[in-house]
C-alpha cells in the first residue's frame, strides 16, 4: 500500500511539474491556434465536420472511415462522461500560472480525469485509420494537437490527456472488434480465376462514363488509367451524344477479338450495363469505381481506380454470380443484376434519389425521398411462389447480404450461388408499420420474412408496376421470375491472400 501511495505521489508531481512546465514555457506559433482548434473540438463539432467531409468527397474508403470515426468517437465520449469522470471525480488544475490569453473563454465545469476532448480526438482518429491508413495519418497532427491544447490551455493535467488518448484508442479498437474492418474480413468473392496479366494495359479496352454518380473525382479517372496501363484503349462516352450501350457493346467485342480485357468505369448502373455485353462476348471484365456509392466494385474490394488497374496489371481475378430477371413474354435479353433487385416502394425511392439529388446531392436526396415514401407509399399486391400477399417491398441479393435491420450492407461471397430474399408485409396499421420497417424495427416479427433461394417466381403484378435493379427503374412485366447464374461473371480484383 505505501508504495502504491508512493507511486501515485511521485506521478502527481511530475504530473504538476510538466504542467507548470507548459504554462510557464512562451508558445509564439500556438497562441493564437490551440485556443480556438481547443474550442472548435468541444462536443465533437470539429470532428463531425471531418466526417461529412470525408463522407461526401472521400469515395466508398472515405464514408466507411467516416461511419468508424463517428462510431468510436461516441463510444469513447460514453464511455469517459458516464464512467472514467464520476468514478475518479479530479480537480481541474489552477490556471493562475497560465497566461490569461490561453484561457478558454468558459472554463469546463465537469471533472479533470481523464480528458474528453483528448479522448474523442483519439477514438475518431484511430476509427479512420483503421479503415483508412492514408486518412489517418493526415488526422494524427490535428488530433495531437486538440489534446495538447488541452494542457496548453490549462483545462487538463498531461495524464489527462494520456489516459483520455488511451481510452479513445481503445474505443476504436473496440468497435472494430464488433464490426471488423475489411483487413480483418476477407474481402468477398471466390474461387479465382485464370486471366490475362496486362503490366501495361495492351489488351485493355476501357469505356470510362464520367456522368456517372454525384461524387467529386479529385483525380481525372482517364489520366489515372493511362498513367498506369499507357497501352489501354480508353473510350469516354460523352453525355448526351454518346450511346453507352453502343459503346460498351463495341469495347467488349473489340475486347473479345484482341483475346483481352473489357473494362468498364462508372457507377453501378454503367457497371451492370457492363454485364450483359461481358457475358455475350465471354471476356473478363474490370470494374473501375466511378459514381456515387459503387456497391459492387466495394464488395468485390476494388475502393480506388488504382487498386482496379493494379489488378488487371498482375492479373489477379475471381468468378461471381450474376443474378437474372426473366420477364414472361419478353423475347429480349433478361435482365441481369450484380447487387440488388426490388419492387415496391424502393424503386420509387431511386426514381426521387436520381431526380433530386443533381441539386442537392446523393445522400439529402435519398433521405427526402424516403421521407416522401414513407408519407405516400402504398402497399404491393403480388403473388410470390404462388402466395398472394400485400408488402412494402421486396429485396432479391445478388448474394446472402450482412445486415443491420432490415438494411443490406455487405456480401462476404460473391458467388454463393443464393438469392438473399426479404420481404416487409403489409396489413393492419400499415403506415405505422412501414415505418417501424424502416428503423429495422420488424426484423424479428412475423410481418418480415427473409429467406435464401436459388429461384422466385413473382406474378399478377399491376400493369406498368416499377423493379428496380443496381440503381436502375424500369416497368415489370406481369410475370417475373428471378433466379442466377453461378460463377459466371469473372472480374478482376486485388490480391488480398
Amino acid at each position: 500500500m505505501r508504495k502504491a501511495a508512493r507511486a501515485r505521489s511521485v506521478l502527481s508531481r511530475l504530473d504538476r511539474a510538466v504542467f507548470a512546465q507548459v504554462a510557464q514555457r512562451t508558445w509564439p506559433a500556438a497562441e493564437p491556434v490551440l485556443p480556438r482548434l481547443s474550442r472548435s473540438a468541444d462536443h465533437g463539432v470539429l470532428w463531425f465536420g471531418v466526417a461529412v467531409g470525408m463522407w461526401t468527397l472521400g469515395g466508398a474508403r472515405g464514408r466507411r472511415a467516416a461511419v468508424r470515426g463517428v462510431t468510436s468517437l461516441a463510444l469513447a465520449s460514453a464511455t469517459v462522461n458516464t464512467l472514467a469522470k464520476g468514478a475518479v471525480r479530479r480537480r481541474r488544475p489552477l490556471i493562475d500560472r497560465v497566461p490569461v490569453a490561453r484561457r478558454l473563454p468558459r472554463q469546463p465545469l465537469t471533472t479533470s480525469f481523464p480528458s474528453g476532448h483528448s479522448a474523442s480526438a483519439a477514438a475518431f482518429t484511430a476509427g479512420v485509420a483503421l479503415e483508412s491508413r492514408g486518412l489517418g495519418a493526415v488526422l494524427v497532427p490535428v488530433a495531437a494537437s486538440v489534446a495538447f491544447s488541452r494542457v496548453y490551455t490549462g483545462v487538463h493535467y498531461p495524464s489527462d490527456v494520456l489516459v483520455g488518448m488511451a481510452l479513445g484508442v481503445g474505443a476504436a479498437f473496440a468497435v472494430r472488434g464488433m464490426a471488423p474492418t475489411r483487413d480483418l474480413v476477407a474481402v468477398p468473392a471466390r474461387p479465382r480465376a485464370e486471366v490475362p496479366a496486362l503490366p501495361d494495359g495492351d489488351g485493355l479496352v476501357v469505356v470510362v462514363n464520367p456522368s456517372s454518380g454525384a461524387q467529386p473525382q479529385f483525380v481525372d479517372p482517364v489520366a489515372q488509367i493511362r498513367g498506369q496501363l499507357p497501352k489501354a484503349e480508353v473510350v469516354l462516352c460523352r453525355a448526351g451524344t454518346d450511346s453507352l450501350t453502343d459503346l460498351l457493346e463495341t469495347a467488349a467485342a473489340g475486347a473479345a477479338a484482341r483475346g483481352g480485357v473489357f473494362g468498364v468505369c462508372g457507377g453501378d448502373g454503367t457497371v451492370n450495363a457492363a454485364v450483359a455485353p461481358a457475358l455475350r462476348h465471354g471476356v473478363p471484365l474490370l470494374v473501375l469505381p466511378g459514381g456515387t456509392f459503387n456497391h459492387f466494385a466495394a464488395d468485390l474490394g476494388v475502393d480506388t481506380v488504382a487498386e482496379g488497374c493494379q489488378a488487371v496489371a498482375e492479373g489477379h481475378a475471381v468468378r461471381v454470380d450474376v443474378g437474372r430477371v426473366v420477364r414472361d413474354g419478353d423475347t429480349d435479353e433478361p435482365v441481369y443484376f450484380l447487387n440488388t433487385f426490388s419492387l415496391g416502394v424502393y424503386p420509387e425511392l431511386v426514381r426521387l434519389r436520381e431526380r433530386w439529388s443533381p441539386r442537392i446531392g446523393g445522400p439529402a436526396a435519398t433521405l427526402l425521398g424516403a421521407a416522401r415514401v414513407l408519407r405516400t407509399a402504398t402497399p404491393l399486391r403480388a403473388e410470390v411462389n404462388g402466395r398472394r400477399r400485400p408488402m412494402w417491398f421486396l429485396f432479391a441479393g445478388n448474394g446472402a447480404y450482412r445486415s443491420v435491420g432490415l438494411a443490406p450492407l455487405r456480401r462476404h461471397d460473391l458467388a454463393d450461388g443464393v438469392l438473399d430474399v426479404r420481404i416487409a408485409q403489409a396489413g393492419r396499421l400499415a403506415r405505422p408499420r412501414l415505418l417501424a420497417t424502416a428503423a429495422g424495427g420488424l426484423a424479428r416479427t412475423r410481418l418480415y420474412a427473409a429467406a435464401r433461394r436459388t429461384s422466385l417466381r413473382i406474378g399478377g403484378l399491376p400493369p406498368q408496376t416499377p423493379m428496380a435493379y443496381d440503381g436502375e427503374v424500369v416497368p415489370a412485366a406481369r410475370e417475373l421470375v428471378l433466379d442466377k447464374l453461378p460463377e459466371a461473371l469473372t472480374v478482376y480484383r486485388p490480391l488480398t491472400d
